[in-house]
């Protein structure tokens, strides 16, 4: 599934996803810097009605949030070929939504199944509007039929 969004519609879509994740969800956001991954947390956020200030966790490799969901959002650009040097397990099987920001570079270290969203800024067509590309790729059986319900909805 592939959508062109300006910042408010690609907010707006992010809680529109959120409301539809429950525990254990994984997203991977992949895409250039300044493509608009931290700022999708951000309405991903608003969807599990977390209303703090989302920050990015390239320094901290992760932040923690607490709403109907915890959400665990990660940046793992930092953590190289070392995926081990923090306890993603914890987070990946944890109670909560993980979405994890440059997570296209842990590889085969991510787990089967999750949903990877591809930014792109480049694309033809972008404005002062700042237009992004956003392509949604299910990785696994749940991710497939979940794509198909949300894109029913739509």
């Amino acid at each position: 599934m592939i959508m062109k969004f300006n910042e408010a519609q690609m907010l707006k879509y992010a809680e529109h996803l959120a409301r539809a994740c429950q525990a254990g969800d994984i997203i991977v956001l992949t895409g250039e810097l300044g493509a608009g991954k931290t700022t999708f947390v951000k309405g991903f956020a608003l969807g599990l009605d977390i209303h703090q200030m989302i920050k990015s966790p390239t320094y901290t490799i992760v932040r923690e949030y607490e709403g109907r969901l915890p959400l665990y959002h990660m940046d793992v650009y930092r953590v190289g070929d070392d995926p081990d040097s923090f306890d993603m397990d914890d987070y990946l099987f944890g109670q909560g939504v993980s979405v994890i920001e440059w997570g296209e570079l842990l590889g085969k270290d991510l787990p089967q199944d999750y949903l990877e969203i591809i930014f792109d800024k480049y694309v033809d067509g972008f404005d002062a509007d700042g237009k992004r590309e956003l392509r949604v790729i299910p990785h696994g059986k749940r991710y497939q039929k979940w794509v198909l319900m949300q894109d029913n909805k739509a």
